[in-house]
């Protein structure tokens, strides 16, 4: 599963630590999610998909 994490935290201007901090995740897990290594629960892809203004459809895609 692939994501546009990265993409929309850099439209943001968001560092991965304060991503983490807004999800309650470590950065580590937003590294992971980032580049494709860590699947997220739903609660998870929905808090982060919140803080960078999408919806968990448009963050996270099949290729």
């Amino acid at each position: 599963m692939k994501n546009r994490i990265r993409e929309l935290r850099a439209k943001l201007n968001i560092t991965q630590e304060e991503l983490a901090e807004r999800a309650g995740v470590r950065r580590e897990t937003v590294v992971f999610l980032e580049q494709g290594k860590y699947n997220p629960s739903l609660q998870l892809a929905h808090n982060i998909a919140e803080e960078l203004g999408t919806t968990v459809d448009k963050l996270f895609f099949f290729d």
